[in-house]
């Protein structure tokens, strides 16, 4: 059931640049046009998390992996959460394998893993791959919004605005309680 909905979803998402590129050019359909809302996640659990119910709150994307050495920013994550969740943030885990295989769990494994080890309440959505020509839709088309920030190892940032548009890409090295981060996210939230 879980390839049928993976299957469904990047077709889905492969049919609406294709029928955006005949209407106007694949640059048009990919760069700056496509919001990021017009993206889903396959939940480990079954489902789709579809970023268009998160429209009009920031959106804050991050390539993770268990077994990576930056693992410790899933505390970080999860401190923004905490701080920004109730005023509209939203986080998402995507897990991947593309950086040394570091996530070498699957399903539910990683998100209880992530929960249990690092106490992360936040979405954690099925393991993707975010480079490369096999990437999901959503890092092929930050990928375009921001040239040169793809994800150049496990726990890359990518802030998406209110409006769905790629605000901000930050780099594994850049910790989440990082004022650059903090800053970003707070432009994009109502007031305390």
């Amino acid at each position: 059931m879980t390839s049928f909905v993976t299957g469904v979803v990047q077709r889905r998402q492969a049919l609406f640049l294709v029928g955006a590129a005949m209407a106007g050019g694949i640059g048009r359909a990919i760069a700056g046009e496509t919001k990021a809302t017009t993206f889903s996640f396959e939940k480990p659990e079954g489902g789709v998390l579809p970023l268009s119910d998160y429209a009009d709150k920031p959106i804050l994307v991050v390539n993770t992996a268990t077994a990576c050495g930056y693992a410790g920013q899933f505390v970080g994550l999860q401190g923004l959460w905490t701080r920004f969740g109730s005023r509209g943030l939203m986080v998402i885990a995507v897990p991947s394998p593309d950086f040394g295989n570091q996530e070498p769990l699957d399903g539910v494994a990683i998100a209880e893993a992530a929960r249990k080890n690092h106490g992360v309440t936040f979405p954690v959505v099925s393991k993707v791959h975010v480079k490369g020509p096999s990437a999901h839709p959503f890092y092929r088309w930050a990928a375009t919004e921001k040239p040169g920030s793809a994800p150049g190892w496990n726990f890359h940032k990518y802030l998406v605005a209110r409006d769905g548009s790629l605000l901000a890409s930050f780099p594994h090295t850049v910790d989440p309680s990082d004022p650059r981060i903090i800053t970003a996210i707070a432009s994009q939230l109502p007031a305390a």
